[in-house]
């Protein structure tokens, strides 16, 4: 089982900073990541991908942060690269997994949480500047995003990366 989270970490790693486009006639809560990643036919390897799931959070008010922080330690003691699709939340655990769904123009993208934050009332959410630009909320600045949590399918079990 230790094995198998290292491999579905490595895998998902491997994909966060990549914009995955959700299918056309298919709800972004239907899709599993294989079909997102268009995987090699590795029966090993897909069936470990199709462990995953996403749990729909509802939806969240975001933000984003960058260049006044760009550099500085963030509050799980990496430095902070506002190149990187990182976020900050108050609750959950480092390392967590978010897939981040825009209503507006359909743009989802996978955020690692990495920071505490935001502190600023009404705000849940604060978005590293390329996930905020990737999701086309970079001008607005704020913007109210759908919200999934990875999790190993039928658990519950958030997936996490190891800090």
């Amino acid at each position: 089982m230790k094995i198998s989270k290292i491999f579905i970490f490595l895998a998902l790693i491997s994909v966060v900073g990549f914009t995955l486009n959700s299918n056309e006639g298919k709800s972004p809560k239907s899709t599993v990541a294989s079909e997102e990643l268009a995987l090699p036919s590795n029966s090993e390897f897909t069936s470990q991908i199709e462990l995953l799931e996403y749990v729909d959070r509802g939806k969240i008010v975001a933000s984003w942060y960058g260049p006044r922080f760009h550099g500085r330690k963030t509050a799980n003691g990496e430095t902070f690269d506002q190149q990187a699709f990182t976020a900050a939340h108050k609750k959950f655990r480092f390392g967590t997994l978010l897939r981040l769904t825009n209503p507006t123009n359909e743009r989802s993208i996978i955020v690692r949480i990495n920071d505490r934050g935001p502190y600023i009332r009404g705000r849940e959410l604060d978005l590293s500047k390329a996930a905020a630009n990737e999701l086309g909320i970079l001008e607005r600045g704020v913007a109210k995003l759908n919200i999934e949590q990875v999790t190993l399918k039928g658990t519950n079990f958030p997936v996490i990366t190891l800090n």
